[in-house]
């Protein structure tokens, strides 16, 4: 594996025109004060759950508090029993989820539910997550409005 080679480039502010139409240019609009301190860090986007498949598992079982037979949660998620048991071993290694394996009639059938601790981490994980997209919303409405206000010179408008 090839390390990659650090660009000695500096990183320069954005800029924009000065409103008067000048020859200077002056820095765009500040981020919050908050983003200095890690406000868009979102430590709370747990690698573990955010992976497709599993927030699509956990979603799943959150929906089914008694959980979902191993065959109707491989459909739900679209995974092939393969995909679907190594997602739920890793689940299962951060204790989110559990198997129990019962006998309807003769037939084996695995149940999968999530565990107290699961549905704990999982709801902290959607509430970072509700975070980011308000923020999102927050951040794009910010600038829209800025950039339908700001006029370049010699009337000519952002696009």
């Amino acid at each position: 594996m090839m390390a990659r080679a650090k660009s000695s480039a500096k990183r320069v502010p954005l800029t924009q025109p000065s409103p008067a139409g000048g020859a200077g240019k002056q820095k765009a609009d500040k981020l919050p004060d908050k983003a200095a301190e890690g406000r868009f860090a979102y430590e709370g986007l747990e690698r573990v759950i955010h992976e497709k498949a599993r927030l699509g598992i956990l979603t799943s079982l959150a929906a089914h508090p008694k959980g979902l037979p191993f065959g109707e949660l491989k459909e739900l998620c679209s995974l092939t029993d393969g995909n679907l048991n190594r997602h739920l071993t890793v689940l299962e290694e951060e204790r989110l989820v559990e198997t129990n394996k019962l006998t309807r009639g003769r037939r084996p059938q695995t149940i999968v539910t999530m565990t107290p601790t699961g549905r704990s981490r999982f709801q902290q994980y959607i509430n970072v997550l509700e975070q980011v997209v308000a923020d999102a919303a927050e951040t794009q409405k910010r600038v829209t409005a800025s950039a339908q206000t700001r006029k370049l010179a010699g009337g000519w408008s952002p696009a």
